[in-house]
Formats: C-alpha cells, structure tokens, sequence
C-alpha cells in the first residue's frame, strides 16, 4: 500500500470498517472471467471432499491446488486475479494518459499522465539517488534541544516528510459528529504492531533483526559509516521498543469509549510537561482549536518522559530514520530495494512488485480522484450501480424482517435498531463531487517532489476540514478500489465501482451467485453498524448507548461465543485466530450471510429449487460465498495477518457464518458426525 493510501484511509482505525484485508487496496479481474456463462464452476472444487467435514476444500479444493502464490505476490486468490485485471486496466488508462501530448494544461488527463510517468521515469530517479532527503537529513539532524525536536516533528508533518513520535488527523467528534475536531494517537513505531517489539519468540525476532538491518542499511546508502548505521538501528529500535511498550494492543483499541478522551488544549498540556500543545499545534498549522481527542492518553505521558530523558542525539537519529523511511520507496533503486528486503521479511514474499504495478497503485493512492474519473467512463456502467441500489434495497427489507424476528431483543431495543438500519446512506460506485486537489503541484520531471507535495497538499486539505461542516459527500476510498466499507460516524455504507465485479457481482449471474457474493458483501457492511463496536453508535453516528442493559447484556454474550468459535480456529502451528480482535468481522460475515440468505429467498429462484450445473439454489448461494474466500498465503503474511489484521483468514470467513446457519445444513446434508457439525442449540444467531 501507498504511503499516501495509508494517509488517506488513517481514520480507519476508529471510523472505516473494511470487508476485505484490513486497510487494503485490491484491484480487478481477469476479463476471460466476465465471459464464462457458467459462475460456479465444478474444475475449481473438491467434489471428493463431503461439504460437513471441510467446506473450503470441496468448494475450492482444485482451484488452491493449482493457484500456488507467485512470486511477487503474499497471498493468491479472488481478489488477486481482480486486481490483476483491474490494475491493468488502470495502467492502461495512465499509459494513455501519460501519452496524450494534447491534454491540456491542468486538466485531469494531464495530471494524471506526469505523475504516472514521472514514478515511471526510472533514469530520473537513479540518477538523483537521496538528493531529494539530503536537506532534511541534515536539517533535523542538527535539532539542539527538546523545543527543535517537536518543531521538526511539527515540520516533517506538514510538509509530507513523515509522521513521527504519534498520529494525528482531523475527525468527527465521536459523540458530537458534525463537528471536525483534531485527534492524538499512539504511534511512532516502524513495525506494523506493537507485539513484534515486546515478543522475543523465533518469528519476532526474525522481524526485529530485518527492522535493524533495513535502518542500518538506509543510513549507510547515505553515506553513513556501517558500524555507526548499526548504532543508529540500535539507538531507533530502542526508542521505538520504549513507545510499543506505551501503545495499547489491537484489541484494547477497539473499544470506541477506551479511545475516547477528550481534553481542552491546555489540560492535555498539564499531562505533558515537556510538550506545550498549544504552540505544537500552530506549527502543525492548528489554529483556533481549544479542544482535542486523545485515543490513549497514557501513551503520551510517556513519550512526555521519554523526550525528557533521551538525548537528543538520539532524537536526531530517530527524526533521520523517519525522514528515511517515508522516503525510500520513492528514492533510487537501492532505496527501493531495502525497502522491499525489510517487507520481504514480514511477508515473505519472493520478489518485487513490478514498478508499473507499484506506480499505477501510488498514482490511486494519491490523486484517486482524478484517476477515478478516467476509470469511471471506462469501467463501470450505470446498469451496474441501479442494479447495486436495487440489492441494497432488498438487503435492508431483509434485515429489517430479522431484527423483527430476534428472539434475544426486546421491542424497546428493536425500534431504535430499525431506526438506525432506516437512516444508513448508501454509496456506490464514485462519489457524487470529485475531489479537484486544487493548486496540487504536478511535474512529469519531479517524482519525488511530486509525491512530497501531494503528503503537504493532503495535509493541509484535511486541516482545512475544521472549522467547516462534516463534508457528508466525501469518500474514504477511491473509485478503482475492490473492497468496501462502513463509517459509523457517517452511519453509512459504501462500495466503490471496482468491487462490482465477479466474483462478487455481475449483471449476467444468477440471483444466487449475485447474493452470494455482492448480496452478502452489502449485508456484511449494514452488520458493522450492529458489530461489537459499530452497535455503541447511534443512527446520527454519534457514539451513545441507544440499548437497553439486559439487551446488551444478551448480545454480548452471543458475541462471546462468536469469539470462542473462532478462537479454536488454528492458522499455524500454535497460532490461532484471535477472536476478539476478529469480532466485527466475524459479526459482519455471520450477520451478513444470513441477511443476504434471507433477501435472496425473496427472489424466484431463492423460492425455487431448480438446478443448475447440477447444484440447487441454496448451494449455489453457498458456494458463491465460499469462491469470493478462496485463497492461498504464504506462512509469514498468515502470520503477519493474525497479528495485524481485523479480519479472519479466508479458510474461516468461508466456514466461519455458514456453520452457524440452518440453511447451510439442509443445501448440503450436514449430518451430526460431519466434522463441521453444529447442534442446532449451539448455532450462534445474532442479526
């Protein structure tokens, strides 16, 4: 991912609840796939396999088999085989763009094109090698005391050069959600979670060796002495273990009122003796603001000793990793390659993405919107978004009749859920007004200048956010993405063109497979808003307590047992699924899949029992569900998975919700002895 995606999608972590891979981008489908007339295909199971002893194999047995990971990718599955065909087509349109001589001066044709052939002017970049860091490097490595230390953190963020020491964005007000106010949180470290520093098994010391030796390589490539480098890895490791050990886990974080703690400007001053917000701020071009929110408070006292009680050489040192780090992938080839040699280690994967593929995704990441509206007139049909409303239409007539039919909710609790499900705001496919990303500098001769002002120009449009009304038109990704979300502090649902695809959907599919997939993709989106988090929000998206004490008393206890279910899962040797931090997504499967069973029984076929290809409907429903998960990983991205992402693996989203379901029982016999076998009164039945 991008590092400006990353930016882009930071209020992820409290407002975006993804379908997908965590905070991923995927992209298309191979286009052979769009004309194959029949969506279920028997070549790609297991039919040797009963659907009651290990459902993923029987319904993607021989496709696993044959779909080994490539070399340049982490994991292989559905949703690789759709970026490979949607990347392309987003390469395609930046070749074109690249090449249009005509284009007019600032036009979206034009912008687009010299960025994506600045990124692709190699030359350009070897030949410039870290000159572009030179100045930074030196500039933050001569800070003389505390006060230059915050000034350069203040400074390295505002102008696109990294975000150091803690996050910080402007947000919704959680409990007051039309107003944009700034927001703190833990942060600082390099590693992707807290655990990799505090761990000293086999595997996390693998990760902290590759840490040291990508910073001790960055330093050196500029000239730094290697037994100094080391030092230096030594010095930023240390630092950064001192700040892991602050952060609240994954799990902890996703309790929306643990994370939240608001402070006036000069009480959250009181708790930091040795950093003056209110100055900090107005370098970080805060103004004006009297109050902030703070996810971890106790992260910043803290940092408040450590600033206190390191050197500042150290300071130096670590400001110079941070200045490194953000910068590499967009540096010469040496750069790239270290950069890609630490990713490696945590991922395992063989070899580097090619330089189009990585270029055509920055080019998303940065400037979606004006790419967006390239693809948009190419790739996506307005049949497709009116076929999409009808779905979601029929979703939420579903989940209504489910929230009447709950045994476990009173009518009390009932009536404000119904009221909440009435007021989600569906998107789909782009968004209604593009951003323009006025006086966004462009040149197709300065890529790494291009990059470090789109960072500044993106920092500054998300400070120009206060002060204003919540922009209710905005999007939190852009239009090629494959994936989907739910904002509970929008108290809205969104799908992005790119998702509109098979396996998920397409215009020519059954109902079936179309619910199945898509179906169950909009009904998976409506349940984050009734997840283990998403419910503490109420239908305006402010966060309040809209239940009744012996309602959530029920549904936590129906949650626990989802947790447990899927604790038991085992991913690797010792390592398992860890259920809590997998919660929301495991409600938003089960809750999902059951929503979309029950829209698709609406339909003709739903109410039918004609089969095609040999399967009846309902197994049909079943196994598009099942194809949409089949994948491949390789054992470090698994690991790196459990630890790092929200969402369960594959294998277990497939069996985690039909498991659950009677439906699925009677599409495929599932008989008391059959390995998956549930007891009807163990079934969890939550939405």
């Amino acid at each position: 991912m991008s590092k400006a995606k990353t930016n882009r999608l930071a209020t992820g972590k409290n407002y975006l609840r993804l379908l997908l891979f965590g905070a991923a981008s995927f992209y298309g489908l191979d286009a052979s796939a769009q004309e194959k007339k029949e969506f279920i295909d028997r070549d790609n199971m297991d039919l040797s396999v009963k659907p009651g002893d290990d459902f993923y194999q029987y319904a993607s047995g021989a496709w696993l088999k044959n779909n080994p990971v490539p070399a340049k990718e982490t994991r292989w599955g559905s949703f690789n085989l759709l970026r490979d065909f949607n990347i392309k087509a987003v390469q395609d349109i930046l070749k074109e763009a690249a090449a249009n001589k005509k284009a007019p001066a600032g036009s979206v044709e034009k912008r687009v094109g010299d960025f994506y052939a600045a990124g692709m002017d190699s030359a350009t970049i070897e030949k410039l090698g870290y000159t572009p860091i030179k100045a930074d490097l030196k500039r933050v490595g001569a800070v003389k005391d505390v006060k230059g230390v915050l000034n350069e953190v203040a400074t390295l963020r505002t102008t696109g050069a990294g975000s150091p020491m803690f996050g910080f964005y402007v947000g919704q007000d959680r409990k007051n959600v039309e107003v944009m106010i700034p927001q703190f949180s833990q942060g600082g470290t390099t590693l992707p979670d807290r655990d990799y520093y505090l761990k000293d098994d086999a595997r996390s010391q693998k990760i902290q060796e590759a840490l040291k030796n990508y910073i001790t390589t960055l330093f050196t490539l500029t000239g730094v002495p290697k037994a100094k480098a080391q030092q230096n890895a030594e010095t930023v490791f240390n630092l950064e273990k001192k700040m892991a050990q602050a952060q609240m886990a994954r799990v902890e974080m996703r309790d929306p009122y643990k994370t939240y703690n608001k402070f006036a400007v000069a009480d959250f001053s009181k708790t930091t003796p040795n950093i003056d917000w209110k100055p900090l701020m107005a370098k970080m071009k805060v103004t004006g603001q009297d109050t902030v929110l703070v996810n971890n408070p106790a992260f910043f006292k803290e940092l408040d000793g450590l600033l206190k009680n390191t050197p500042v050489t150290d300071w130096q040192t670590y400001l110079q990793w941070n200045v490194l780090k953000s910068s590499a992938p967009y540096l010469s080839s040496a750069f790239v390659d270290a950069n890609f040699a630490y990713s490696q280690a945590l991922s395992g994967q063989k070899v580097q993405t090619p330089r189009w593929q990585r270029m055509s995704s920055l080019t998303d990441g940065t400037i979606g919107d004006l790419l967006g509206q390239l693809y948009v007139k190419k790739h996506f049909k307005p049949e497709a978004k009116a076929r999409m409303e009808e779905m979601i239409s029929n979703l939420v007539k579903a989940y209504e009749i489910r929230i009447n039919n709950l045994d476990w909710m009173s009518a009390t609790t009932k009536e404000k859920a119904l009221a909440k499900l009435h007021a989600f705001t569906p998107k789909v496919g782009y968004p209604d007004k593009w951003k323009p990303y006025d006086g966004l500098a462009i040149n197709r001769k300065t890529f790494f200048q291009n990059v470090r002002n789109a960072g500044q120009w993106g920092y500054n449009d998300m400070i120009s956010q206060l002060g204003k009304p919540v922009d209710r038109s905005k999007w939190g990704m852009t239009a090629p993405t494959v994936n989907a979300y739910y904002s509970p502090v929008m108290n809205e649902i969104v799908f992005p063109a790119g998702i509109l695809q098979f396996p998920f959907f397409d215009p020519n599919a059954d109902d079936a497979v179309n619910y199945g997939g898509i179906g169950a993709v909009i009904g998976h989106e409506i349940s984050h808003g009734f997840d283990d988090s998403g419910s503490q929000y109420d239908k305006d998206g402010n966060l309040r307590n809209w239940w009744t004490e012996e309602d959530r008393a029920r549904f936590e206890e129906k949650a626990a047992a989802l947790v447990k279910q899927y604790n038991a899962y085992t991913v690797l040797d010792t390592v398992h699924v860890n259920g809590k931090l997998t919660l929301g997504e495991n409600i938003g499967d089960l809750g999902g899949l059951s929503a979309a069973y029950e829209a698709f029984k609406m339909t003709e076929q739903g109410k039918s029992n004609e089969k095609i290809n040999g399967f009846t409907p309902d197994q049909r429903f079943f196994l598009a569900w099942a194809q949409v998960w089949r994948g491949n990983i390789l054992p470090e991205a698994a690991a790196q998975q459990i630890v790092t992402d929200s969402h369960s693996p594959g294998e277990f989203r497939t069996i985690g919700a039909p498991v659950n379901m009677d439906a699925w029982y009677e599409a495929f016999n599932v008989k008391p002895g059959d390995k998956l076998y549930i007891a009807p009164e163990d079934r969890i039945r939550l939405w």
